[in-house]
């Protein structure tokens, strides 16, 4: 956010630019901090704000210059109109959470966690040791690398209760990233035209999927518990659906956690319809004062068609999640991954593989529980010093997010614009629901950087609640 100090001094610098010739070299950034008696940071925030107008160019190691004006024709595109014709399908618009943050806002609208939350050594060492591998040069199996294939198909196999037979590392498919993995899984287990119920509000990479594979969403309600499965019956019952979405562990982006016993229900709905249950379980590593429970394990009969990514909790870097699934389906998965992205990169699987079976993968998640446990309780005292008008209806047992409830008569765009001009980047949750909102809510990442500005982020979003 630009004050009026920064403000003062671009105006200032646009009249001296607006003079000079092209490529005419500005002072330093030391010399203008004495000329306009301001901090280094305000003249920077000034240049950068001049350099997103074009009128300035750095050279690293050299300055910073007036850029040469360039100018040319308008370019016509109209001839593309008749050539595209009408689009597909509305795909919705990328939501809040995919925005890039410039540097000095409080951004708490991400979906990622922070750098310092990942175990970059692991990483940067495992990347080392691959590029020195066969990986680096050879082409990986198409269902995924063996040694990936087996850890996956163990950590589920762990949490199986007993006389459930745990999966095989054959029924592992190793897709570059749990969004492409959804959207085969619409494709092959829902298809165009039909119906697929999913929890409301929900994942938006999930609506996105959805309406790019021309999948028709039916919502089902979810309360501070989950869903309820005669809801999710009758559901069945009136769609002709065989397929439900759901993230039974720390859903994004409620937080909620599904008990044993409400996970034995739905599973015991989805097999009663001869359906599948495809579980989403985004937030497997990220537990505080719970595990995560997949309902996966609970299954041998195909049921549950499972997702596990790396993304989130290794490195953005490493685009790599497994779907795990059993008999025709998981077939007719794999080769439906073959046809749209042939196989998975073998470096990046080799990455993966690495780092999760080091010792000192445990160690990371020992530490990192300790750390989102510390962000999400400073966040929630926040929110209840500066911003009450914000209501959690509960305080999540993992995940990285917290779901304020807000007065129903707030104007949610309003109040994005208002804390995105004060410095704060927050996500309005209307972009989580399949249909019309229930409510006004606010989706705010506690594991994104700066959470010693979470006070200020709160007192920003108490004002703009006031100030509505």
């Amino acid at each position: 956010m630009f004050n009026d100090s920064s403000a003062r001094i671009a105006a200032a610098l646009r009249e001296r630019i607006d003079q000079a010739p092209p490529g005419t070299r500005l002072p330093s950034t030391r010399e203008l901090v004495a000329e306009f008696t301001a901090s280094p940071v305000t003249v920077q925030k000034a240049l950068r704000a001049l350099a997103a107008q074009g009128l300035l160019e750095s050279r690293p190691g050299v300055g910073t210059f007036t850029r040469a004006v360039r100018t040319a024709r308008p370019s016509d595109y109209r001839w593309q109109t008749a050539a595209l014709g009408a689009p597909p399908a509305r795909v919705p618009r990328l939501p809040t959470a995919l925005k890039t943050a410039p540097n000095d806002v409080i951004a708490l609208h991400s979906g990622y966690p922070d750098r310092e939350l990942l175990p970059e050594r692991l990483v940067r060492a495992a990347f080392t040791r691959a590029a020195r591998g066969d990986m680096a040069m050879s082409r990986p199996p198409a269902a995924g690398l063996p040694e990936l294939q087996h850890w996956f198909a163990a950590e589920l196999g762990d949490a199986a209760p007993a006389g459930t037979a745990p999966p095989a590392p054959s029924d592992v498919i190793v897709v570059p990233g749990s969004q492409t993995g959804l959207s085969s899984l619409f494709r092959v287990l829902v298809g165009p035209g039909r119906p697929l119920l999913v929890e409301s509000p929900t994942f938006w990479g999930a609506i996105v999927a959805a309406a790019r594979e021309h999948v028709d969403l039916v919502p089902i309600p979810v309360g501070p518990d989950g869903p309820d499965p005669e809801v999710l019956a009758d559901a069945f019952d009136r769609t002709g659906a065989r397929a439900f979405y759901a993230q039974p562990n720390f859903a994004n982006p409620t937080g909620v956690r599904w008990t044993t016993g409400l996970a034995d229900r739905v599973l015991d709905v989805v097999r009663a319809h001869g359906a599948f249950l495809i579980e989403d379980d985004w937030a497997h590593e990220f537990g505080i004062t719970a595990e995560a429970r997949p309902v996966a394990a609970r299954d041998d009969g195909g049921h549950v068609v499972y997702v596990r990514s790396l993304t989130k909790s290794v490195s953005t870097a490493v685009r790599v999640a497994a779907v795990i699934a059993r008999g025709p389906a998981r077939d007719r998965i794999l080769a439906d991954a073959q046809a749209e992205s042939m196989y998975v990169s073998g470096l990046l699987q080799a990455v993966a593989a690495d780092v999760v079976t080091q010792p000192a993968w445990r160690t990371h998640l020992k530490g990192l529980r300790h750390q989102l446990a510390a962000r999400r309780d400073l966040m929630v005292a926040s929110l209840a010093e500066h911003a009450p008008q914000a209501h959690l209806e509960a305080i999540p047992q993992g995940g990285l997010n917290l779901w304020a409830r807000l007065p129903d008569d707030t104007d949610l765009p309003a109040l994005a614009r208002a804390c995105e001009d004060a410095g704060v980047l927050v996500v309005p949750g209307d972009e989580w629901f399949p249909a019309e909102p229930t409510g006004a809510y606010l989706r705010l990442n506690y594991s994104g950087p700066n959470p010693g500005a979470f006070p200020d982020a709160a007192r920003i979003i108490g004002r703009a609640l006031g100030a509505d």
